[in-house]
């Protein structure tokens, strides 16, 4: 047992499994059975109030002193402001860190949609390259792209046999593909699918738990990547897009999910004083819309009979105003608006 004493400025670069060696005589290889904890789940943290900016960043350094597998990087929303792109090893390590925040740190803070890592090929001046994607905003152009991959995992699922139909429908509903089905003592059965892992870190644990009156238990691993049919769907409000809403789904789920996060955000965005479109594009391609409808003054209310022509122009003269003010105005979205991403429900 024994300590050394290093120039070290920054933790990151002090890892557990590190070898130490000796600069004169230094060994060949690191020892065996060690490696980097490699994320697999990714979420934009933003605070609250612009002014804890400082206190998360100060939050998660502490966080990182026993905590070695949570990586952030800043990155900076036109919705969001100022925030950290962090990293976790899993559903359960994001939301530990979640939690740890909150109590540890007192600190409000604001979680995009959970994302995985992607692996997009694409095609820039006749060569083919290889880009990895954990944030939508950093998807290439559609037309530019060749394939893309995602991570898929081996999920062990254990509930009571009383369950087996809706575990397997949760299961074919997030793209699953069955493996095989394991009936053990007390009436209890395991099930084991290959999921994709971006159809997992979702809302999948909360749907099993509810599915099962909380009797099932899930256990995963990752397995590998697989080509998959995938697009960034793009919400746009006032016909500028809000890169805390993107999101990368799966062409044949895109359609309906625009539609509800639509609907969704229809009820959430107040009223303004121009009307406010919200829609759902992949691409240059809109594939649901919804209308926030505009404040509306009775400009005609002082009309008391006369002629139409009175009441007309002065409705035209509104429209007008409406125009100008829709071309220079701000949409102000509500912090629950970005949260009804995360609460989604297939029912609504």
């Amino acid at each position: 047992m024994g300590y050394v004493i290093g120039s070290v400025k920054s933790l990151e670069d002090a890892r557990v499994g590190d070898t130490l060696t000796t600069s004169k005589n230094p060994a060949e290889k690191s020892i065996p059975g060690y490696k980097e904890p490699k994320p697999m789940v990714f979420s934009g943290i933003y605070p609250t109030s612009t002014d804890d900016f400082e206190n998360l960043r100060s939050a998660l350094e502490k966080l990182q002193l026993n905590d070695a597998s949570l990586t952030y990087q800043p990155e900076t929303s036109k919705a969001l402001g100022f925030g950290f792109r962090a990293g976790f090893l899993g559903l359960l390590h994001m939301e530990i860190v979640q939690e740890r925040l909150d109590r540890e740190f007192d600190i409000d803070i604001i979680t995009t949609v959970p994302n995985v890592e992607y692996e997009v090929y694409k095609t820039e001046r006749g060569e083919q390259k290889k880009v990895i994607v954990d944030n939508p905003s950093e998807m290439p152009d559609p037309a530019n792209i060749d394939n893309v991959f995602e991570p898929y995992i081996k999920a062990s699922i254990i509930t009571p046999s009383d369950y087996i139909g809706p575990v397997m429908k949760l299961c074919e509903d997030r793209r699953g593909i069955y493996v095989n089905q394991l009936h053990m003592q007390s009436q209890r059965v395991e099930i084991t699918y290959e999921l994709p892992m971006a159809e997992v870190v979702f809302d999948f644990y909360d749907r099993l738990k509810s599915g099962t009156r909380g009797y099932a238990s899930l256990d995963y691993e990752f397995i590998e990547y697989r080509k998959g049919d995938l697009v960034r769907l793009d919400i746009l409000l006032n016909s500028e897009p809000v890169d805390a809403l993107s999101s990368i789904v799966h062409r044949d789920n895109a359609y309906e999910l625009g539609r509800k996060l639509c609907k969704k955000l229809k009820e959430l965005i107040p009223q303004h004083q121009f009307q406010v479109p919200v829609q759902a594009s992949i691409g240059s391609n809109v594939i649901a819309r919804e209308t926030v409808r505009a404040l509306r003054k009775d400009v005609t209310a002082k009309c008391y009979g006369g002629d139409i022509s009175r009441k007309r122009k002065l409705l035209e003269k509104q429209k007008e105003g409406k125009k100008r003010m829709k071309q220079v105005g701000t949409v102000d979205v509500p912090q629950e608006a970005f949260l009804a991403v995360l609460s989604m429900d297939d029912d609504n």
